[in-house]
């Protein structure tokens, strides 16, 4: 396959340059059952898993027998915390467990490879040369954004995905405040969070980390 060519922009949204990507990894092919299952994985990993019930042992009370176990009339009980009766205990109630479960790394990285082939396809994916800002400020990151025509005011927390190469302080306290992004290092990024995001921003030095990764 012939490599894409992208074009490269600064923080004034002028194009500076442009670059061919790697088809190693942006070959266009967009492996919808490993993305499934990559979403189903991280998912699942969200949730709390904290529903739980009490056992006949775990309610309290019921420690003295109701009757006796003969000549009563009536059915033998051992305790009124059995299930059957009403305050009772849960039979195979739910407990807290953990739904998460671990992915093959290179269905992982294939997901996530399909994801960002798909963003490249709807054209929503933009290469930043570097972020540089002349002041920590939410204003400074949201011209930013302005110049790259990026809105800023989407309904939709998380419409758009900043990849970035290392952990930048400054960075973060500038982006933070801008509702409608979210921010990240190419590392740690995964499929799920590529393909919710409407737009991908991503620096060049990021662009170039998440090609050695899924190179490997």
């Amino acid at each position: 396959m012939e490599a894409i060519t992208l074009p490269i922009y600064n923080t004034l949204g002028k194009e500076v340059e442009t670059i061919k990507l790697d088809p190693a990894v942006f070959d266009g092919a967009v492996n919808t059952a490993a993305v499934h299952q990559a979403i189903n994985a991280y998912l699942a990993a969200q949730r709390k898993g904290l529903a739980t019930v009490k056992s006949r042992g775990e309610v309290s009370g019921g420690g003295r027998k109701p009757w006796k176990q003969k000549g009563t009339g009536r059915a033998r009980v051992g305790s009124t915390r059995s299930p059957l009766w009403r305050h009772g205990g849960v039979t195979f109630g739910p407990q807290p467990r953990d739904f998460a479960y671990t992915l093959p790394a290179k269905l992982r990285d294939l997901a996530l490879k399909s994801s960002l082939c798909a963003k490249v396809a709807e054209s929503n994916l933009v290469i930043l040369d570097s972020i540089v800002l002349e002041q920590v400020k939410t204003k400074e990151a949201a011209k930013i954004m302005s110049n790259l025509k990026i809105g800023t005011k989407a309904e939709k927390k998380g419409n758009v995905l900043l990849l970035i190469s290392k952990t930048d302080s400054n960075i973060k306290r500038a982006f933070k405040n801008i509702g409608s992004l979210r921010l990240d290092v190419a590392k740690d990024a995964n499929a799920y969070e590529v393909l919710v995001s409407k737009k991908l921003v991503l620096t060049k030095e990021a662009l170039q980390d998440l090609i050695k990764r899924l190179k490997k």
